[in-house]
């Protein structure tokens, strides 16, 4: 399992999204019942877990789990210093 799927696991306390097959990873998570508030709690469990700083700009473009594990991996991997 993803760490952002972990880390959603672990916010909601449902395990509906440890199942890929349940949540997809293009499925956007504010659409599968996840509000603003957890989202926001999601990006500093990134941040505190990951060690990925996220702005409210970065944010804007993270949608689906899929967008947020692309994210925390080119910013905490060789990408850190990339565009």
């Amino acid at each position: 399992m993803s760490t952002i799927r972990e880390l959603l696991v672990e916010l909601t306390g449902t395990a509906e999204f440890a199942d890929a097959e349940r949540v997809g990873d293009d499925v956007d998570l504010a659409a599968s019942g996840i509000d603003s508030g957890d989202l926001v709690r999601l990006v500093l469990l990134v941040e505190q877990r990951l060690g990925v700083e996220i702005t409210a700009d970065d944010m804007e473009q993270l949608h689906t789990i899929a967008d947020y594990e692309r994210f925390t991996a080119e910013r905490s991997g060789a990408g850190a210093g990339g565009a």
